[in-house]
């Protein structure tokens, strides 16, 4: 043992404690390894957004937990306890706006992170692995981002997550088990929410972890790309080594999010809505801002054509991206020599951020809708301006529970439920009094039969496939409480 200590010396400088805790643990080699990989062309803030991801990841796991701490995965007690943790708790509003700012980040992160590697070229010379684990973790973060958004049970969370489920719903084949799964029944209540709990805050984060180590690990045999004029296979330029220069770049960046996600989480705290209520015929839903091109995307693909929009040209642009190492084999990494591949990445994220934009266009171009949204943000505000009263702990089921096991004696609460969680608010408004989106509803009960509104609900006609009426798909009992409440309009 002596002879292998003198062999191999502590380096020079090291204190007393630094020696003994180095030979019993090898630190000085982990931080070798992990601080001295080599940098081809040398560090560049482009260089900076993974390691964003990583530290923004890192801190939706802490607030997380301190957010799993009070918060009680029920429908009955979910959004009372995330409104005492808003309300009562010391810092809780600024911890839970810190969570919900860093989804968003998240998300601009990796869009930020995705547009350097495919301008880079980074995906070139046998690093086909690392761009598929990175995929993986793409969809692994909308997951999270998706799953979370549910929790706080609600209004605005409940609607659009209803509406989430339903698109899921129309994917032909295994569409209706996936949503069945999600939601655990036809319906909404504490079985959905605790399943997407345990998926936010066990299964996808798990996989997360699993796939940044795999991530890093591929990242490391392979090396950095470097630089777009740097050849992927067989580096040129000087290196140098990830410590000091970049990961000070690194660091300096995790301080800006720190002071960008903090101003926002203490100057504009997220706001907590009312409690879901899914008898509620006048609230309009919309997903949080990454998820609205989707959202708009489908209103193109109105009826049987959702087969299209929602299957078929998404996952043909998603096959393409997945696949691009293996279809662009080329070695030339300089964007202006790749115009099929720019041009294409290029048309996609316009399409994608257009949408977003039309989204939010439309809805200000309707009054209706204008208007129904300020006064739902308002509903919010109003709401975080109340007292907390602990009394509504657990007082009553939720009424998306109560509507979930409702006897027949309440079908036209549960159908007034579907005809919003559907969202058929969306475009006939409340009370089916009609927008300029779609015909008033009121009276249709004495125009048409029951079985008549239940096969034209079935199969709608070409007129109204075309403005975005989909075929519903649900249960006869879902349906006839559906037909029962639309009769009932006066």
């Amino acid at each position: 043992m002596a002879t292998e200590i003198q062999s191999a010396p502590p380096p020079a400088g090291r204190s007393g404690f630094w020696r003994w805790l180095d030979r019993r643990t090898g630190i000085d080699a982990a931080l070798h390894a992990a601080l001295d990989e080599p940098i081809p062309g040398g560090a560049r803030w482009a260089y900076i957004f993974g390691s964003g991801l990583l530290f923004i990841f890192l801190s939706q796991v802490i607030t997380g937990v301190f957010l799993a701490i009070y918060y009680v995965p029920a429908a009955n007690d979910a959004h009372i306890s995330l409104a005492y943790i808003v309300k009562v708790v010391s810092a809780g509003s600024f911890l839970r706006s810190l969570h919900s700012y860093g989804a968003s980040a998240a998300v601009v992160l990796l869009l930020l992170h995705i547009i350097q590697t495919f301008t880079y070229g980074s995906y070139k010379g046998r690093r086909e692995l690392i761009w598929l684990s990175g995929c993986v973790l793409f969809a692994l973060m909308l997951g999270m981002a998706f799953t979370g958004y549910l929790l706080p049970w609600d209004q605005r969370s409940y609607f659009a997550t209803a509406v989430g489920t339903n698109i899921m719903g129309e994917v032909p084949l295994v569409g209706g088990a996936i949503k069945a799964l999600l939601r655990g029944g036809s319906q909404m209540g504490t079985l959905t929410i605790s399943r997407f709990f345990v998926l936010h805050v066990f299964f996808i984060p798990a996989g997360i972890f699993l796939f940044i180590g795999l991530h890093v690990l591929l990242f490391r045999k392979a090396g950095a790309a470097g630089p777009i004029h740097e050849d992927p296979l067989a580096p040129r330029l000087a290196t140098e080594n990830f410590y000091p220069r970049q990961l000070v770049m690194d660091l300096l960046f995790a301080l800006l999010l720190v002071a960008v996600l903090g101003a926002l989480s203490y100057f504009f705290p997220v706001p907590l809505g009312p409690r879901a209520d899914p008898a509620n015929t006048t609230f309009i839903p919309r997903p949080e801002w990454y998820y609205l091109p989707a959202f708009e995307w489908l209103k193109f693909w109105p009826g049987r054509s959702g087969l299209i929009g929602i299957v078929i040209v998404p996952g043909i642009v998603i096959g393409l991206f997945v696949l691009t190492p293996f279809l662009d084999r080329r070695l030339e990494r300089h964007p202006l020599r790749r115009p099929v591949a720019m041009g294409s990445f290029g048309l996609v994220l316009a399409a994608v951020v257009g949408l977003g934009i039309l989204s939010h266009v439309q809805d200000q171009r309707q009054p209706a809708v204008a208007a129904a949204l300020a006064v739902q943000e308002q509903q919010m505000r109003d709401y975080m301006r109340e007292p907390f009263h602990p009394m509504l702990l657990g007082a009553a089921p939720a009424a998306a529970g109560a509507s979930a096991a409702a006897p027949a004696a309440d079908i036209l609460a549960r159908g007034q439920a579907l005809y919003t969680s559907r969202a058929c608010i969306a475009c006939h408004g409340a009370g089916g009094r009609g927008t300029p989106l779609a015909p008033a509803l009121a009276g249709i009960g004495a125009r048409m039969s029951a079985d008549q509104i239940a096969a034209f609900l079935r199969h709608p006609s070409a007129k109204a496939a075309k403005t975005g009426m989909p075929a519903f798909t649900g249960a006869d009992a879902d349906l006839n409480a559906l037909v029962a409440y639309l009769r009932s309009l006066k």
